[in-house]
């Protein structure tokens, strides 16, 4: 994995297992790599994949089960899925907003290019 200076490493570690949670590679009820395999796997220091932990820890998408690691809840999916929509409302979408006006773009145009883009 590579990453960019735009966001926190400890974001950008989320956001990858985000990805494992949606493409399926992770599964509801499965373990999931631990803190010293992710930090192998992605070359960071562990007190990093520890903090991204944490935070998938605080929003339900894994639980810890004492001397067995971390599984990944039944209702992950679901989870990920409304929290990445949180995020598109609450971030994207401010940012293409700002982008828009700066470059006269209107909702009309963008609604015109997104479905010739369908």
């Amino acid at each position: 994995m590579e990453f960019n200076s735009n966001k926190p490493i400890y974001r950008q570690i989320i956001d990858y297992c985000f990805g494992r949670i949606l493409t399926g590679v992770w599964i509801p009820g499965e373990r999931v790599p631990s803190v010293r395999e992710m930090s192998v796997e992605l070359a960071v220091n562990s007190h990093t994949v520890l903090k991204a932990y944490e935070y998938l820890q605080s929003e339900g998408l894994i639980a810890s089960r004492r001397g067995m690691g971390f599984y990944l809840d039944a209702e992950a999916l679901g989870t990920v899925n409304r929290l990445r929509r949180e995020e598109f409302f609450s971030t994207t979408l401010v940012e293409l907003s700002k982008e828009m006006k700066l470059l006269g773009i209107s909702p009309e145009d963008l609604v015109e290019h997104l479905r010739q883009m369908e």
